[in-house]
């Protein structure tokens, strides 16, 4: 047999999952492809997604419609092969003394009818359904059974997640099982060590390591089993956070930065004479935060987030003129080129009285115009570039980049993000900025190694803004009360839905939508404009111009207009099949409104038929504007693997513990592993060399979110 050895010891968890009596070079295979089971390991850590109860057997004559999972012990009266070709199916006859019940198999037809035999005694278990009013069972898990090769067995018999490949073969939910029950009585003490601290374990009463995953597999009882999941939870949690931890301490501790060592005139001048409106505390706070960060040699990493409207640009804005004044450049990144647009307008306007050279580079700026602006950035004559993925081309380089700031951070690819970061000797300072409230559970995981600030205010002149859903039969009316906020001199926009199934159909819909508006709002009584994403970029800015500058009163578009579009004059924001869209979308959609003195309002509008998520959905959003409260409905509705950017984060890869469903663990595991590195921060302490061991094995893991 294979071992691999570890520091003179046996690890029998190293060993390729074949070497496991029972599996073989072909079940291996299998295993492998379907589960990603390659060692002891891995097996160890399949979890069970429920335990049968092995004493409680069900009687085939109490099945009712009602019946869900059921066990039955009986014997095979009859089987054999019905139809053909696709058709062709494995029906057999199972009697329990009480009824029949029927047996179907669709795949592993030939390897499953070798292991049949009439008279045979079988425990099955499985789901039941109907068929022409007999109950059935299609693809069971199946095991012989006789009174002694149950004695002696736990009573709590674990089922693990298979697929119909594995069944076919014999390794349905129950026989996987077999495995682990052959893995864990190979096991000892000194195979699983323990890498918790004892301080943790008493503190907590957290069932030892060993303990813990043979009684996640077999425990005696669903109390035991409890127990075992929650020390389990508890320590992929831990583990995360003690990483995150490290990070962020070595980074605090050892990445060097540049230095903004003085408030200089640019700043001050503009603070002073330019700023548009008073800031909030909540800016002021955030600006402080960063001005220590810059000033204090390493290199800052903050993450900035901020519901929409809370002023997150003139806080970057701000930052930006400190790097300035300190004889550095900065640059920002933004995912689309309407986007980095308005970045470039407003902050081009707002600088206009100040000696600061801002360019704009993306994708389709000018040849003869781009050879000059990088001639500028690398000689030092523009001060600060706002640009889409162009900023990332190999030919940008700067003379002296300081400050990076990235806007909507989930947009990019966290490689891409790192190419900023290397167009400096010095890393350059990172401000990540997202108008997307990230909910506290995810921050504390995908996020944990970056600093945070949150803009928690919004400006006092900002009115709530009323949202409303209505079903499309009330189409009429809303329209009508578009028409009376445009009397009164506002302008709307109309949104429809990108869902991406076909470029053409949702092109199609959208060109519907927009004629079906014109029905109601007829030239050259009303003026409409039109935004997607099939037009140029310079279409797409005239269009959005003419509304910018009232020449239009509606602009019908796509989600195109979702971040960066800013019309304080537009009252009504109305999202057609509403019901289509997640939370942060629909919530991001609504920012777009309510950017001036006057009352805005978001309507949602839906067909009548609604599933439950997406009438929780335009539930949420008409009972608040707050952001921070959307994004934790939308991480409970979705959880974090569809939350928009977290798919990217290994530290999102737990087996067992959920940030949803298990926040308590998480937040104990961050108060456990900050005060654990505020005693021992390098974990020199005997007590935390087994827990120093386990992270230095945790090999082949970027920490891709250093740089994120």
């Amino acid at each position: 047999m294979y071992f691999c050895l570890i520091k003179g010891t046996v690890d029998i968890l190293a060993n390729p999952i074949e070497y496991l009596k029972g599996v073989g070079p072909q079940r291996a295979d299998l295993l492998k492809k379907e589960l990603n089971i390659y060692t002891f390991k891995d097996m160890l850590e399949l979890v069970p997604y429920r335990h049968i109860d092995k004493t409680r057997v069900n009687q085939v004559r109490d099945i009712t419609p009602q019946t869900d999972f059921i066990q039955i012990k009986g014997v095979i009266r009859s089987f054999g092969i019905v139809g053909e070709k696709r058709a062709k199916r494995l029906v057999a006859e199972i009697f329990d003394g009480t009824g029949t019940l029927e047996l179907i198999w669709f795949q592993g037809i030939t390897y499953i009818q070798k292991s049949l035999a009439l008279g045979q005694a079988f425990l099955v278990y499985g789901k039941v359904s109907f068929f022409q009013g007999k109950p059935q069972i299609t693809h069971p898990e199946m095991e012989t059974y006789s009174r002694e090769k149950m004695e002696g067995k736990s009573t709590l018999e674990p089922v693990y997640p298979s697929t119909e490949k594995l069944k076919a073969r014999g390794m349905g939910g129950r026989q996987l099982g077999v495995f682990t029950e052959t893995l864990v009585k190979m096991l000892q003490e000194n195979n699983i060590p323990e890498i918790l601290p004892d301080s943790i374990l008493q503190h907590l009463q957290l069932m030892p390591r060993y303990k813990a995953f043979t009684s996640m597999h077999f425990p005696p009882d669903p109390q035991t089993w409890e127990k075992a999941i929650d020390r389990l939870k508890f320590e992929e949690f831990f583990i995360a956070q003690l990483r995150m931890g490290l990070l962020r301490q070595q980074r605090h501790r050892y990445s060097r930065g540049v230095v903004f060592s003085q408030v200089g005139e640019i700043f001050n001048t503009f603070y002073e004479k330019h700023l548009p409106f008073q800031l909030t505390g909540a800016q002021k706070r955030v600006i402080k935060e960063i001005r220590r960060d810059t000033g204090s040699g390493k290199q800052m990493n903050r993450l900035l987030q901020g519901d929409v409207g809370s002023g997150k640009t003139i806080v970057a804005l701000l930052v930006l003129l400190l790097a300035i004044d300190n004889g550095y450049q900065g640059c920002l990144l933004a995912p689309t080129e309407i986007l980095t647009q308005q970045h470039y307008n407003n902050i081009s306007g707002l600088l206009k009285e100040l000696p600061v050279k801002v360019r704009i580079l993306t994708g389709s700026t000018k040849t003869k115009e781009r050879k000059e602006i990088l001639q500028q950035l690398e000689d030092g004559t523009i001060h600060f570039v706002v640009g889409t993925h162009a900023l990332l081309e190999d030919s940008v380089k700067f003379k002296n980049l300081g400050l990076a700031i990235v806007d909507e951070q989930h947009r990019f690819g966290v490689a891409q993000r790192a190419k900023l970061w290397q167009k400096a000797v010095v890393p350059p300072h990172v401000l990540v900025m997202t108008a997307t409230p990230i909910p506290r559970t995810l921050a504390m995981t995908a996020y944990g190694d970056l600093d945070t600030s949150i803009i928690d205010e919004l400006p006092p002149n900002r009115k709530p803004i009323l949202t409303v859903h209505r079903n499309d039969d009330k189409r009429s009316e809303v329209m009508s009360f578009i028409k009376a906020e445009i009397v009164k001199g506002r302008q709307a926009y109309i949104i429809f839905p990108l869902i991406e199934e076909s470029e053409k159909l949702d092109y199609e819909n959208l060109m519907k939508g927009y004629e079906n508006v014109q029905a109601y709002f007829p030239e050259p009584k009303y003026w409409i404009s039109m935004v997607h994403g099939r037009q140029t970029a310079d279409v797409r800015t005239t269009n959005m111009q003419r509304f910018k500058a009232n020449d239009t009163q509606i602009m019908v578009g796509t989600t195109v207009i979702e971040v960066g579009v800013d019309v304080p004059n537009a009252s009504v924001m109305v999202i057609e099949n509403a019901e289509k869209f997640g939370l942060s979308q629909l919530h991001q959609l609504r920012g777009r409104v309510g950017r001036g003195a006057e009352k805005s309002f978001c309507i949602l509008l839906s067909g009548s038929k609604l599933n439950n998520d997406a009438r929780e959905r335009l539930k949420i959003m008409c009972a608040t504007n707050d952001g921070f409260k959307i994004a934790e409905k939308d991480l409970e509705l979705r959880g974090p693997g569809d939350i928009e950017g977290t798919r990217q984060s290994g530290a999102l890869n737990f087996k067992l513990a959920s940030i949803v469903q298990d926040k308590k663990w998480l937040e104990i595991a961050r108060e456990m592993a900050e005060r654990l590195l505020d005693e021992d921060p390098d974990l020199t302490s005997a007590n935390n060399l087994q827990l120093k061991n386990h992270l230095q094995s945790l090999t082949g893991k970027t920490a891709w979110s250093k740089i994120s």
